[in-house]
């Protein structure tokens, strides 16, 4: 029973200590001196392992928008939208998506396998040791740097996207290039592009917050900084999915539909 009990509760301990890591990391940005050759050089990795993966992560995804909302249209006899709904399900929901999955999946990943190696090599214990603060010399470089490099890979995704679904109609779909692009404005309004952006800047924050957490928790010699990594992807893509709901659901209360 008492082992049941204990198995059910981890899940919530895990919880916990995940929060508390995140407001350590709240503090961690205000203090003193800020890290910033390691920042710029986060950034620069992070940018290098997931700008070409993105790219050609959002041509598919602009292409499957624009044959499947186009086709929906067309039964409906509203060719003059494919556009503008193909706009708003790249730049809403498809962008921040693509970039979240590629910045969890690939520079999380190498987050929590660097920091991981040099928890297990006793790194982190030196440094407290010396009296550094490892969240301030090592944890917030890394989220920063993923919070700026996410917000520029949606941009690029929302671009690619857009002009994937742009070819696609065009090409596949008999439409008209001035009827595609003149119904951008249609349906599409600016606050989606920031709601987009919002959406990418909050999933680098979970994602390098939750890389990081498990990177310098984990255990158990080379086994435990590869489990250390599969469980970070996975807890991130899971939370990634469930914040994503919850912003677009307050999205379209507080901010009212624009009709055509």
């Amino acid at each position: 029973m008492a082992i049941t009990s204990a198995r059910v509760l981890r899940p919530v301990g895990t919880a916990g200590n995940l929060f508390a890591f995140a407001l350590d990391v709240g503090r961690g940005l205000f203090r003193r001196p800020f890290q910033l050759r390691e920042f710029i050089q986060q950034a620069w990795f992070i940018a290098s392992v997931t700008i070409i993966p993105t790219a050609l992560v959002a041509i598919p995804f602009g292409a499957v928008i624009a044959l499947q909302v186009g086709g929906l249209i067309k039964q409906f006899g509203a060719e003059s939208f494919t556009g503008s709904a193909s706009v708003l399900a790249v730049v809403r929901e498809a962008g921040p998506i693509a970039t979240s999955l590629l910045i969890a999946g690939a520079a999380g990943s190498a987050i929590a396998a660097d920091l991981g190696a040099r928890k297990i090599r006793e790194e982190l214990d030196a440094m407290m040791v010396l009296g550094i603060d490892p969240i301030q010399r090592l944890v917030v470089p890394r989220v920063l740097a993923c919070m700026l490099v996410a917000v520029f890979l949606n941009g690029l995704v929302s671009v690619v996207g857009v002009s994937g679904g742009y070819v696609f109609n065009v090409v596949l779909q008999d439409g008209t290039p001035g009827a595609y692009l003149s119904s951008f404005t249609a349906l599409a309004q600016l606050a989606d592009l920031w709601q987009g952006m919002l959406k990418a800047l909050v999933f680098g924050l979970i994602a390098a917050i939750v890389a990081c957490y498990k990177g310098m928790n984990a255990g158990g010699g080379p086994k435990g900084v590869g489990d250390a990594v599969n469980e970070s992807v996975v807890i991130s893509f899971l939370l990634l999915f469930i914040v994503n709901f919850v912003m677009s659901a307050i999205y379209f209360q507080l901010v009212p539909p624009k009709t055509g």
